[in-house]
């Protein structure tokens, strides 16, 4: 019996139905379809349909799988430019020397990729000939996120091109002796070729995506324009398991970067095996990508296969493609002609039928051989596509085979990306089929040959002439001769020096404010990118909304709600600020583009990514890594920074280790900064050495991070300290003495101790100055250390400059020479950042700090827990001079029952 108070289905359709019948028509004619010609017709026609609607601009969902087969069918394709014959012998060429490079290197061990760049070769050449444009085309050129693995394929181009000699490729990954190569796209190691570093992996899309929107930005603000500038982002698909490689697909659509290409070389193996053995990548990249909004295009399969669609009538071949997991695909490339004729076509009558119409040689050649990535014509098509469609970023998904040309021991072999060479054998075989002039007699002691067809031959010339149309040699990173940035006025720096009176300032606040100042300047104010991932009203950064403007390639199309404040939320086409919501990975990947910005477009910019300290380097210290490789510039600010100072949010909020990850960059200036006018200084002396005069022997090609907190406290005025610049930019200077501190220190000959102190605990050092003198009878001296890292490194220099025979003294050292009495450092991070310099210092030395994990409680009750409060600094303090015989050891304990420790 049916219930009468049951929900028809009718009931849960919400979309009014104006005519029920037209509707009930269409559904029966599916069925029909369905049951008269098969599921399988009925799927086809709804996709068609679908894909007509689309075309006419219904709005309907999109697919967002298509068949397996090309976007881009045979009889579409354009005819490409040039000289295609003259184009297979250069890359022939490249192939070869790729593979010889890698081999011979074999022998000192230090490994190298043959695989990747055999697969996607044709990938980079159809785009070296007729699309990447050099530093010399419109705007800045392309910039190319080179697929790391494939390097050896870009020697090899370099070296036909005349940009390496064979020395350098026989001292790959070897760099040691000063003429060799990078094993992946290195900046910092190869800084005329490479751009953009995109190993480790992941790190590669990401960036391609925030320097196509970084690229806009410019263009918006009228910095530069570089709307001619494509962005194209070599991947792998193992690669796209990465979270980073997806992570910002959708920013890329929402903003419509058709200035971007993903190209994800689809050889279906990651680097131990299949990517989705049991299922198909290709597709399930493709539903990924499309409904992230992307325009999708899929280049699998070559020529050879069109015979075979057009003996398909029944759209059987289309859905064994579809089913075959890609493991599968893979064995096929593997096996003879009589194990796919029963394995593929066998499964299907229709397709067993088709099987028996084909030579063994003609399925070969499809199985074996013929992918979309390898044929320079359909390679075109799909670029071409894409660099012309507008409104959306493109991924092109191009099937290849991994260590295609390589011979048999190589070719989708599940351990190819772990072969590092081949024998002398089968080189033979590979020139062979490369059709290349190399003799038997070329291969010396069984050492593979380079091959180069000359300077003067028809192949080197048709290349670079191609390179000159298209706006010069590529990949190249230029370095422009910048003239150096006017200092901003010294106003702005000096008006922290008179201290805050009686108003409590935290040193993050007094950051926002000097750079609001220098925002101001007329003459590189506009040059500054302030980054935030979402929290800027926590740093006190709304302010600068209005000034500035939040940027969006939209504007604002909306009335913000709080218009009718004085500090409302603005968005402008032209915004100064990259609010990037909740993503440090973004926001890093933001501050990248910036601060590299004066050598991929030769314009400076000085990019400065404010964030909680806990979320920077913990979070994101990979791509500080790649910062550094790509040798950025800016600064990096850990706000609301230290264990203990940010009340009440507990461990995942507590930082007491980033200056620790820090200090291990080499690129990496680490600044724990106390008061508002350290932090003024530390920034003026970024700017003259980044973007100023660097002095002789600096290299400009660092960043700073700068922690700030968020506990208003009092801020000094600067003291009349000889050399306090010198020390706050080297690391260390004496804040005070007990005497400038009027405390009234009884005996002549009072113990003395030196408290040295970073960022916050500055405070507890000072105060614990005070009751030791008051309470104690001991005098101290309280130093700011503004860099413990600083420190170290000078150390570490001096260090090495003795063993070369230079008598070089620390400063550490020299600062603290003559202090009395033993040194006690103090910070509001783990021990080991004070620890960095204890031993380079001649006096007795100890340390504290808020070692362990976070927890949530007040300021004052962290301290305590962690021992890092005034009264601790005493207790410790007192305990270090009693192991020296200078105050009693009972007054240890009366200090721990006084403070009741």
């Amino acid at each position: 019996m049916t219930d009468p108070y049951a929900i028809q289905p009718s009931e849960l359709d919400q979309l009014p139905d104006r005519d029920p019948e037209e509707t009930a028509e269409w559904q029966a004619s599916l069925d029909a379809v369905a049951k008269a010609a098969g599921p399988h017709r009925a799927a086809y026609l709804m996709r068609r349909t679908l894909e007509r609607a689309e075309g006419n601009g219904i709005a309907l969902p999109k697919l967002l799988e298509t068949d397996y087969v090309n976007t881009i069918p045979t009889a579409a394709e354009p005819s490409a430019p040039g000289d295609e014959e003259m184009e297979r012998k250069i890359t022939a060429w490249n192939r070869w020397n790729a593979a010889a490079m890698v081999t011979r290197g074999s022998k000192y061990g230090v490994g190298g990729h043959i695989a990747t760049f055999a697969s996607a070769a044709w990938l980079y050449e159809t785009g070296f000939n007729h699309f990447f444009k050099g530093k010399e085309a419109d705007g800045s050129g392309d910039q190319l996120y080179i697929q790391g693995h494939a390097s050896p394929g870009i020697y090899a181009r370099a070296f036909l091109d005349g940009r390496l000699d064979e020395q350098q490729l026989d001292n790959f990954r070897r760099e040691s002796g000063g003429n060799g190569l990078p094993s992946y796209p290195h900046p910092r190691r190869l800084p005329w070729l490479w751009e953009f570093p995109t190993v480790s992996m992941g790190l590669g899309p990401l960036s391609a995506i925030y320097q196509a929107r970084f690229n806009r930005y410019l263009t918006n603000r009228g910095i530069k324009d570089v709307s001619a500038s494509h962005v194209w982002a070599f991947l792998g698909d193992g690669e796209m398991d990465e979270p980073e490689s997806t992570a910002a697909l959708a920013l890329a659509s929402r903003e419509g970067l058709d200035n971007l290409t993903f190209v994800i070389n689809c050889n279906l193996q990651r680097l131990d095996g299949p990517v989705r053995a049991n299922f198909k990548i290709v597709q399930e990249l493709e539903a990924q990508f499309r409904g992230a909004g992307w325009n999708v295009i899929k280049t699998l399969w070559g020529t050879a296969w069109d015979e075979l669609f057009q003996l398909d009538t029944t759209g059987a071949l289309v859905r064994r493609l579809r089913e075959v997991p890609d493991a599968q695909v893979q064995t096929y490339q593997t096996r003879g002609a009589a194990y796919i004729r029963e394995d593929f076509f066998g499964k299907d009558p229709a397709l067993a039928e088709m099987a028996k119409l084909l030579s063994d040689d003609k399925i070969l050649e499809c199985f074996h051989l013929s992918r979309g990535g390898h044929e320079a014509r359909k390679v075109y098509a799909a670029y071409k596509a894409a660099v012309e469609f507008k409104g959306a970023p493109t991924v092109i998904l191009a099937q290849t085979v991994k260590g295609h040309t390589l011979g048999e021991g190589f070719a989708s072999k599940n351990a190819n990306h772990q072969m590092k060479k081949l024998s002398v054998d089968e080189f033979k075989t590979m020139r062979d089929l490369l059709e290349l002039p190399i003799k038997d007699s070329d291969f010396v002691d069984g050492v593979v040959p380079y091959g180069h067809p000359g300077a003067d031959s028809p192949e080197v010339r048709y290349l670079q002439e191609r390179r000159a149309a298209l706006g010069g040699p590529a990949p190249a990173r230029r370095t422009h001769a910048l003239a150096p940035l006017p200092a901003p006025a010294e106003k702005a720096f000096a008006s922290f020096d008179k201290g805050s009176g009686s108003q409590n300032v935290a040193t993050t606040m007094a950051f926002v404010r000097l750079i609001k100042d220098l925002v101001r300047d007329k003459e590189t104010g506009r040059r500054w990118v302030p980054i935030v991932p979402d929290e800027a009203r926590t740093f006190g950064m709304e302010s600068l909304f209005p000034s500035l403007g939040i940027y969006s390639p939209k504007g604002q199309t909306y009335e913000p709600v709080d218009r009718d404040q004085l500090m409302y939320y603005k968005e402008a086409k032209n915004g100064q600020i990259l609010n990037e919501g909740i993503t440090e990975a973004g926001s890093m990947a933001d501050f990248i583009a910036a601060s590299t910005a004066y050598s991929t477009h030769g314009e400076a910019m000085i990019p400065f990514y404010i964030f909680y300290s806990m979320f920077g380097w913990q979070r994101t210290a990979d791509q500080m890594w790649q910062l550094g490789d790509q040798l950025g510039r800016g600064f990096l600010v850990g706000a609301t920074a230290g264990r203990t100072t940010l009340t009440g949010e507990g461990l995942q909020h507590a930082d007491g280790h980033s200056p620790v990850i820090a200090a291990t960059n080499p690129a990496s200036l680490t600044y724990d900064p106390a008061f508002a006018y350290e932090v003024a200084a530390i920034v003026k002396d970024g700017l003259r050495r980044m973007y100023g005069e660097a002095a002789p022997g600096e290299d400009p090609n660092v960043f700073y991070y700068l922690t700030v907190y968020n506990e208003p406290m009092p801020q000094p005025a600067k003291p009349s300290v000889p050399g306090i610049d010198e020390g706050i930019v080297k690391g260390l200077y004496r804040f005070n003495t007990a005497e400038s501190a009027g405390l009234d220190v009884a005996a002549a000959n009072a113990p003395r101790i030196q408290l040295l102190s970073s960022g916050t605990a500055i405070h507890w050092a000072l105060k614990a100055q005070q009751l030791l003198a008051e309470e104690w009878g001991v005098a101290s001296d309280v130093w700011s250390a503004t860099s413990w890292t600083e420190l170290r490194r000078d150390a570490l220099e001096a260090d090495a400059a003795l063993l070369r025979g230079e008598e070089r003294v620390p400063y550490v050292r020299q600062a603290l020479h003559g202090a009395e009495g033993p040194v006690l450092a103090v910070s509001d991070y783990m021990r080991q950042v004070p620890d960095q310099i204890a031993q380079w210092v001649e006096q007795d030395y100890s340390s504290l700090g808020a070692d362990g994990f976070g927890l949530s409680d007040t300021r004052e009750g962290a301290r305590r827990h962690f021992g890092v409060d005034a009264e601790s600094i005493v207790v410790a303090a007192l305990a270090q001079l009693a192991r020296r015989g200078e105050v009693k050891a009972t007054a240890v304990k009366e200090a721990r029952e006084k403070y009741g420790l």
